[in-house]
């Protein structure tokens, strides 16, 4: 990250099938050693999964579980006079939602095996979208830690 300029914002392509850059996004953070083609199936599989056991709209309840992981504060470290902070931030937008997509994308890689990666994205899916699981977990986590140092707040630069 650079340290004078904020660094610009590129440009993403929608997604073929349902012409979301949203869509497209968690595709790129999803794709490993460059296969996308890949990424995208288990994407789409994801969502049609998705659309079979809920009888709702995949995308509705894709863009549900975004915002629901989508965390508003979080902690960054601050040395003031030989001691480290935690001070409470708020989250940027374009930060919240990369977190969420990350958290979402992790945390359904480390769901147990015996099940393709499909399932898993939709499960973890599926559970943010209900408030549930363990994205919604972690970002519980980062309010509560954000909360518990409020009294630091005042060292926001």
């Amino acid at each position: 990250m650079p340290r004078r300029n904020r660094s610009l914002e590129r440009k993403i392509a929608p997604d073929p099938k349902y012409n979301s850059i949203l869509v497209a996004k968690f595709i790129n953070r999803l794709m490993m050693r460059g296969k996308k083609s890949i990424a995208q199936r288990i994407m789409y599989d994801a969502l049609d999964i998705i659309a079979e056991r809920t009888k709702k709209e995949p995308l509705e309840m894709f863009q549900q579980a975004v915002k629901n992981a989508t965390p508003l504060l979080e902690v960054r470290s601050r040395r003031v006079g030989g001691a480290s902070y935690q001070i409470p931030v708020e989250v940027p937008q374009r930060r919240g939602l990369s977190l969420a997509i990350r958290w979402l994308v992790t945390n359904a890689r480390k769901r147990p095996g015996g099940r393709t990666m499909a399932e898993k994205l939709a499960g973890e899916i599926m559970d943010a979208a209900n408030n549930t699981g363990i994205t919604i977990k972690k970002r519980e986590d980062t309010h509560r830690m954000a909360e518990a140092n409020r009294a630091f707040a005042h060292y926001r630069w």
